[in-house]
C-alpha cells in the first residue's frame, strides 16, 4: 500500500499537468471564497469540478479521495499533516470527491471548526439535498457544475454566424457537452461509454454492494433507450423481472444520485396525484444516449427535448425554478411547465419539425388548453429553426404563442 504522502505528491503532479490544459471559461462563479463558509461543488464525474477550482484559486492544498488506498486510512490527521508539508502555508483546502471518505462530514466539520477555508466537491447528488444541512454544522454554499452548456460549448470557438451556430448545435445535440471530448478532440462514443460504465461500477455497484449488477445494467439500458418517455416503477418491475417495486425505486435513485439520469414528475396541485402519476426520464448528457443507447435512427426529437430538460434541471437544482410535465383534463400533454415562487410562469412544447400543419396545430392546441386551466399566458414552442410570434384561436380562446429556435433558447441565460 502506498503511503499517504506518496499519494498526495502524485496527486499534486497530476494537478499541475491538468493546469497546462486549455481552459474554457465556465459561466460559473465560486462565491464567498474568502469567508469561513464551506464551499461545496457538486456535479457529475469528469465535468471539470477540479478544473474549475484550479483556475479560480491560487495557493490551495489538494486531496482527491477517489483513491482506494487513501480512503482506507483511519488517521485523517495524517492527511492534513502531509498536506501542510507538501503545500506550505496554503490558504485554501480543497477536498475532492469527498463522498468516498467514510464519515466525511465529521472530518469536514472538525476542519471547519479549526478555521480551515474549505472547498469540498462530490459527484453524488445527495450532497445537494437537505441532508447536507444536517451533515455540515457550519454554513455552506453550493456551486453546481454540469457538462458544458451550449453557450459554454460555443465559447470554445471563435465568433460564429447564425448558420455556424446551428451547425455547432447539430454536433452538440449528438456528442453532448463533456469537456474532455471537446478540448482534447477525442472520440466521444468510446470516452463516454467507458465513463458511463465506470460510474455504474464505482458509484453504484461497488458503493451499494449490488448483488446482481446485470439487472442494474439492464435497467440503465432500458432508461437510456426510453429517455423523454413515460414510465412507472411497477411497469419496469414487470418488464425487467425485478423482485420488487422498491428495488426498482432504489436502483433508479442510485442512477439519479450518480448524476446519470433525472426524473420529471407530473404537475398537480395535489401532492398525492403528483407522486402517483407516471414520470418521465432524462439523461444528464445527450452523448450518453448516442454512446450507450441502441437505436436505428437518430431520434432527433428525443435529443431536442433532452437538451431543454438538462437546461431546466440545472436551473432547478440552483433553486431558480421548479419544472414538471403536465396533462390537462382533456389529456393534452405539455412537455415542460415552469414554476417560480409558487406561480406558473411558462408552458413549453418542444417540437423539432413543425412543417406539418397538423403537428403545429396540435402543439398550439395543447398550449391553449393548458393555458386556460392554469391561467398562464407565456406559451412557447421550441423548434429547429422557426422563429415567430403567432396568434392562435381555439374554442373561442385566442393566445399569442412564441416560436423559438433551440439554439437561441439554449444561448439565452
Amino acid at each position: 500500500m502506498r503511503s499517504i504522502k506518496d499519494i498526495l505528491i502524485t496527486q499534486k503532479r497530476e494537478l499541475e499537468l491538468i493546469k497546462q490544459q486549455k481552459y474554457i471559461k465556465r459561466n460559473i462563479e465560486i462565491k464567498n471564497l474568502d469567508t469561513n463558509i464551506i464551499k461545496v461543488i457538486i456535479g457529475p464525474r469528469r465535468v471539470g469540478k477540479s478544473f474549475l477550482v484550479l483556475h479560480k484559486l491560487e495557493n490551495f492544498a489538494y486531496v482527491n479521495f477517489d483513491d482506494e488506498d487513501l480512503i482506507k486510512t483511519q488517521n485523517y490527521d495524517e492527511i492534513i499533516d502531509n498536506l501542510k508539508e507538501i503545500y506550505p502555508n496554503f490558504k485554501y483546502l480543497f477536498l475532492d470527491e469527498i463522498q468516498n471518505l467514510k464519515n466525511w462530514e465529521l472530518f469536514v466539520n472538525r476542519l471547519q471548526r479549526q478555521s480551515y477555508n474549505l472547498i469540498i466537491s462530490g459527484s453524488n447528488s445527495n450532497l445537494l439535498s437537505q441532508e447536507l444541512s444536517t451533515h455540515l454544522t457550519g454554513r455552506h454554499l453550493l456551486t453546481l457544475v454540469f457538462p458544458f452548456s451550449f453557450k459554454e460549448y460555443t465559447s470554445y470557438y471563435d465568433n460564429q454566424t447564425q448558420s455556424e451556430l446551428k451547425s455547432k448545435l447539430n454536433t452538440y445535440l449528438e456528442n453532448g457537452g463533456y469537456p474532455e471530448t471537446i478540448v482534447k478532440n477525442i472520440p466521444y462514443k468510446d470516452y463516454l461509454s467507458m465513463l458511463y460504465d465506470s460510474i455504474l461500477f464505482k458509484d453504484i455497484i461497488k458503493r451499494y454492494e449490488i448483488k446482481n449488477p446485470n439487472i442494474l445494467e439492464e435497467l440503465s439500458r432500458f432508461l437510456i433507450n426510453n429517455i423523454t418517455n413515460f414510465f412507472s416503477y411497477n411497469k419496469i418491475k414487470n418488464t425487467l423481472n425485478f423482485d420488487s417495486v422498491n428495488t426498482v425505486k432504489d436502483y433508479i435513485k442510485y442512477l439519479q444520485d450518480s448524476f446519470l439520469f433525472f426524473e420529471l414528475k407530473r404537475f398537480s396541485f395535489k401532492i398525492k396525484e403528483q407522486d402517483n402519476s407516471n414520470r418521465k426520464i432524462y439523461l444528464i448528457d445527450n452523448g450518453f444516449f448516442n454512446s450507450k443507447g441502441f437505436s436505428f435512427s437518430k431520434n432527433i426529437g428525443k435529443l431536442f427535448e433532452n437538451l431543454v430538460a438538462i437546461k431546466l434541471k440545472y436551473k432547478e437544482l440552483q433553486k431558480q425554478i421548479e419544472f414538471y410535465y403536465y396533462k390537462d383534463k382533456n389529456d393534452y400533454e405539455i412537455d415542460f411547465l415552469i414554476r417560480e415562487n409558487s406561480k406558473i410562469q411558462s408552458l413549453i412544447q418542444v417540437s423539432y419539425d413543425i412543417s406539418n400543419l397538423k403537428t403545429k396545430e396540435r402543439e398550439m392546441r395543447s398550449l391553449i388548453s393548458a393555458s386556460k386551466e392554469l391561467n398562464c399566458d407565456d406559451l412557447i414552442i421550441i423548434t429547429n429553426d422557426y422563429e415567430a410570434i403567432e396568434e392562435f384561436s381555439w374554442y373561442s380562446i385566442t393566445k399569442k404563442i412564441k416560436f423559438i429556435p433551440l439554439f437561441k433558447y439554449l444561448l439565452d441565460d
